[in-house]
């Protein structure tokens, strides 16, 4: 019987030291996520902070755009989080934030993307774009998209565009959204926030996606 008590004893201890270092892991582990997090979203802010300044430069060289809004589209951020973002440059502001898709051929793993200007290769194109014309198609109102740099310089070719499309959804979430076939594809109602704000532009705004 006092061996059977022991045994009970140093159990009941081992089953006390292994709860408390799993609760010290969870913690640790937790702390450590909420740290990288921390780190993540500051070093995001400076590349956008990096990309107002660049947007701000070529906007001064070229005065035919609105020198009042431009569209940033950071594709580091998962695509289950805020990524695409509306930004006044007269009151150094974000006016507007959603989800956007990036291209399914874009996709490496849920943390890694690559990119290509591609026909064909349903990938995102980085660089700056000239947000066009809109029209009436399968997706409803849409905006044909002008790439102005080297890496996208097909896009209207590809008939990449900025389009509503319902899979992509409202809120963020911790999982990706659904993909496009390389165009930068919002929720409907996000869409709907963007039409005024592009319709109503007396000069073409400037769209900028980089990773």
């Amino acid at each position: 019987m006092k061996g059977i008590l022991t045994f009970l004893v140093i159990a009941s201890a081992l089953a006390s030291y292994t709860s408390c270092v799993q609760a010290q892991d969870d913690n640790y582990f937790s702390q450590l996520s909420a740290d990288l997090a921390l780190k993540f979203k500051a070093e995001r802010d400076s590349v956008f902070q990096t990309k107002v300044s660049e947007t701000r430069q070529f906007l001064d060289r070229n005065p035919s755009y609105s020198q009042e809004i431009v569209f940033l589209i950071d594709m580091k951020i998962p695509s289950g989080k805020n990524r695409f973002f509306v930004y006044n440059l007269v009151t150094d502001s974000i006016v507007e934030k959603g989800l956007v898709a990036h291209g399914s051929g874009s996709t490496v793993s849920a943390d890694s993307l690559i990119f290509s200007n591609t026909p064909n290769s349903y990938q995102t194109s980085l660089g700056k774009y000239k947000i066009g014309g809109s029209y009436d198609g399968n997706f409803g109102k849409s905006y044909k998209l002008h790439g102005l740099d080297k890496s996208n310089n097909k896009a209207f070719d590809r008939l990449v565009v900025l389009h509503p499309y319902q899979c992509v959804p409202d809120e963020e979430q911790d999982y990706p959204i659904c993909e496009s076939l390389g165009c930068p594809m919002v929720s409907n109602n996000f869409m709907d926030n963007l039409y005024p704000i592009i319709d109503n532009s007396k000069k073409s705004i400037l769209m900028l996606i980089y990773y």
